[in-house]
């Protein structure tokens, strides 16, 4: 399946340009998921974004076996600003993440929640993201029949009371929250926003 690493990974330069760090994280019982930086001077940004993830696709936990070929497939791109925190240090948590459906068994989707229990780097107020659409960052990279395309999933950094109260409320209700509230997403230092009625 390196064939669908090369491809996935050029889709990713074609979006961001060149990588200008890479890091790769092998959990036991896994294949080695690489995690590759593109900062951006003009817009102050930095763009982590997960590679290996893609590499087989992902499979219904109720599921008796599992298809090698077929199945929805998967990378994790989180954004943030530059300058104000040590976001580098979410290689790992990132790596954890984007090797979450074989180690757990799931399947990655928009809305869901992903946690990893700790702060995403030192001492950020997240440690759990909201997965958002695919397609705005980078488009889908089709694969040969029958496989299905790689999707490529935002990641939107979420407090706990912000993630609890998606769990009560969904996740559409909490967009509405930040989007009405004018919420800068990629903030790494931001405070919670008002969830009260």
């Amino acid at each position: 399946m390196s064939d669908v690493l090369e491809l996935t990974e050029a889709r990713l330069r074609t979006a961001f340009g060149e990588p200008d760090a890479r890091a790769a994280v092998t959990f036991l019982g896994t294949e080695r998921i690489e995690v590759l930086r593109f900062s951006d001077a003009e817009t102050g940004v930095v763009r982590y974004a997960t590679l290996g993830m893609s590499r087989q696709p992902m499979s219904d936990p109720t599921s008796v076996t599992s298809d090698p070929v077929r199945g929805p497939r998967a990378e994790l791109i989180l954004t943030v600003r530059t300058g104000y925190a040590d976001t580098d240090k979410l290689l790992r948590p990132l790596a954890t993440l984007a090797a979450s459906p074989q180690v757990e068994g799931i399947v990655v989707a928009p809305g869901a929640s992903l946690d990893v229990g700790d702060p995403l780097w030192p001492g950020a107020p997240f440690s759990a993201v909201l997965v958002a659409e695919p397609g705005g960052l980078v488009e889908d990279l089709p694969l040969d029949p029958p496989m299905d395309p790689v999707r490529f999933f935002p990641l939107l950094p979420m407090t706990p009371n912000e993630a609890a109260w998606k769990r009560v409320h969904g996740a559409a209700a909490l967009h509405d929250r930040w989007l009405s509230a004018g919420t800068d997403l990629r903030d790494p230092v931001r405070g919670t926003v008002q969830l009260g009625d």
